[in-house]
């Protein structure tokens, strides 16, 4: 079995490291970091553990013999239409290496939302005086479309402080993390009772434009709005019309389109609007021993014949 672990050139932040590798009693691999040392690298591997970044420039390099590719990203839509994934070979992602993380900064949001922070930020920066008051969150009411690695511990780190949660999936099936599940096709109905809207979904075909303008005015009036999916989950424009209007009490969005966000692009004046660029879910210090585990705890699945908890579905889009 011969493994290689190809990271992205230039930007080691996330790699998989070599002494994490050890660390964790993983099988002996082939590592590289240069973008033309892959199809060398890779052309007798069986298995390829690699970054999006890396994998998306190389995708028509993959060699026909390979039989897993484990990527070190959840949301793999970047690497679609999947016509280079070789006949047989199991593509999988890395969710589960996001939620610790993701969960902190969806409490971050709640609080912020909650406590009026975009609208008092704003004042500050205007110089004006303006009080406002907020309750405590326990009772509040968020509304989670997603309720997979990232939408789950969003909804278990807003429980803890009193939020009730209802999780919006393809289908009501129970999730522990979530008071209620509807499914997607209930989703305007739990729009009109939402104190918060987190968008925690992949873009799939589905999901791409799901928040439609309609719905987003369906949000009760000063409702608050996180977003650490994807962007084109939503209509931005939509959302920041809203926003720009005092429909909505304000929105922490980590994903957009485009990114990066260009400069003079209207979302980075709109009215109550806080940005972060892209890092709610990833932490430094642990993503490479998290892919390792996750990798190595699917390695084990498939070499014993079992179903690979990671196993990314190419026609559903996660």
């Amino acid at each position: 079995m011969r493994i290689h672990v190809q990271n992205t050139e230039g930007d080691p932040v996330f790699d998989v490291t070599q002494e994490a590798w050890v660390a964790l009693g993983a099988p002996e691999a082939t590592f590289s970091d240069r973008d033309a040392e892959f199809a060398a690298m890779v052309a007798n591997a069986d298995i390829l553990v690699t970054s999006q970044a890396a994998l998306k420039k190389a995708r028509h390099n993959v060699p026909a013999g390979l039989k897993l590719i484990f990527v070190t990203s959840a949301g793999l839509e970047g690497l679609g239409p999947f016509d280079w994934l070789p006949e047989g070979c199991k593509l999988l992602n890395n969710s589960g290496a996001h939620g610790a993380r993701c969960g902190e900064y969806v409490a971050m949001a709640l609080l912020m939302l909650n406590s009026h922070m975009p609208a008092l930020a704003a004042a500050q920066r205007e110089q004006r005086w303006d009080k406002r008051y907020a309750s405590v969150l326990a009772g509040r009411r968020l509304v989670v479309i997603g309720v997979g690695d990232l939408g789950s511990a969003g909804a278990r780190t807003a429980r803890v402080f009193g939020v009730h949660c209802t999780g919006v999936r393809t289908t009501a099936t129970p999730h522990p993390d979530f008071d209620r599940i509807v499914a997607v096709s209930d989703l305007d109905s739990v729009l009109q009772e939402a104190d918060f809207l987190l968008i925690a979904t992949p873009l799939t075909d589905q999901t791409r434009g799901l928040l439609t303008r309609a719905r987003i005015a369906k949000l009760p009036k000063g409702a608050g709005v996180i977003n650490v999916g994807r962007g084109a989950v939503i209509d931005q424009d939509a959302l920041c019309d809203a926003l720009d209007a005092g429909d909505l009490g304000g929105a922490v969005l980590d994903v957009f389109v485009p990114e990066p966000i260009p400069e003079g692009h209207r979302l980075w004046t709109t009215r109550n609007l806080v940005i972060t660029p892209h890092v709610s879910a990833d932490d430094p210090a642990s993503y490479s021993e998290d892919c390792v585990r996750l990798f190595l705890a699917n390695l084990a699945a498939y070499q014993a014949g079992d179903a690979v908890p990671n196993l990314f579905d190419v026609a559903r889009g996660y």
